[in-house]
């Protein structure tokens, strides 16, 4: 087990609250649509926020919660699919907006669209754990790590089964190297299969569709999900793949006090149930309030969770979602 405390966590949410009632009158559809093919009531949208608004009171917060302040970080990570700006790193920006010590922390960006918490938790995880701890037993190398997201330009209303899934909000966390309590990870797991990579995808924004050709169109600069395939995919994939995680890390499911999965839409959340062994008591959903927040998605429902009193110290945690790509990944903790 790589030794890793989650020190601090917390979510930041734009105040606007759209209903799946309004979407329905916005888009021209029958009443209980959403609800009923999402599971979806509700959903957050930043209209007058930027992904930095959003990030930076969670990155805040989690530092408050962890009691450490910004000269402690060794390390800033950003993990979204929406970037503030193209360069510099959305993690740079941030380190900026903070006010963090200049060349103290390192900053970069990952991006595994609606995974890229769990892959930058696993980066981030390696390097706290090579940092260490001084000599006064105070981690030497804390890392923050956040997720962001914001989709209110990127959207495409033509397709209504993806367009009414998004939710906006940020989530951070504090990763330190405290050996001896219990706390760690156990292992994490990604694989790709990119024959669905054309399921979920955004064509614009790249060389290849460049926003200053005139070739590109608008709708390339929109977001696209083929939801039925993705999901078709999902169910043959994913029960494999949570097979192998549990072998690996030597797991019963039952053993799991909770499972925090991304939560794409309720079809997605109840194959964890339906097909890998595990009850619905186990499973960690926001899905009716939040909506399917990207990246941001798993860090959310673990920061609601824990903030709750869901998950407590020395819980067995396993994150667990899908991506574009189509990819899965999983992350097994003990909280």
């Amino acid at each position: 087990m790589l030794p890793l405390t989650i020190s601090g966590l917390a979510s930041s949410l734009p105040e606007e609250v759209v209903s799946s009632t309004s979407l329905e009158a916005e888009l021209n559809l029958p009443a209980g649509w959403i609800e009923q093919r999402t599971g979806i009531r509700e959903r957050r949208r930043a209209t007058r926020q930027s992904v930095l608004d959003l990030a930076e009171p969670a990155a805040r917060l989690a530092l408050n919660r962890a009691q450490r302040d910004e000269s402690d970080l060794g390390l800033v990570v950003g993990a979204s699919t929406g970037r503030h700006q193209f360069i510099p790193c959305t993690a740079a920006l941030l380190q900026r907006r903070m006010g963090l010590p200049e060349g103290r922390a390192f900053a970069f960006d990952v991006d595994a669209t609606c995974l890229s918490f769990l892959v930058g938790l696993r980066v981030a995880a390696q390097w706290v754990a090579a940092s260490g701890t001084a000599e006064s037993g105070r981690p030497t190398g804390s890392a923050l790590l956040f997720s962001s997201e914001m989709s209110q330009h990127s959207l495409n209303p033509r397709e209504p089964e993806s367009y009414v899934l998004i939710g906006d909000g940020a989530a951070a966390a504090v990763l330190e190297h405290q050996p001896g309590n219990g706390s760690g990870m156990h292992g994490a797991w990604f694989t790709t299969h990119a024959s669905g990579s054309e399921y979920t995808c955004f064509l614009g924004g790249g060389t290849h569709h460049h926003p200053n050709n005139p070739s590109t169109t608008r709708e390339m600069n929109l977001f696209h999900m083929n939801g039925p395939a993705v999901f078709k995919m999902a169910l043959k994939l994913v029960p494999d793949f949570m097979r192998r995680v549990f072998s690996e890390v030597g797991w019963k499911p039952h053993e799991v006090d909770a499972v925090v999965p991304h939560q794409a839409s309720a079809p997605g959340v109840d194959l964890l149930v339906s097909r890998c062994g595990l009850h619905r008591d186990q499973i960690v959903s926001n899905l009716a309030t939040r909506g399917n927040c990207i990246a941001a998605s798993i860090p959310i429902a673990l920061s609601e969770a824990v903030e709750s009193g869901r998950i407590r110290r020395g819980d067995r945690v396993l994150l667990c979602g899908t991506g574009a790509g189509l990819s899965l990944g999983a992350v097994a903790l003990t909280f």
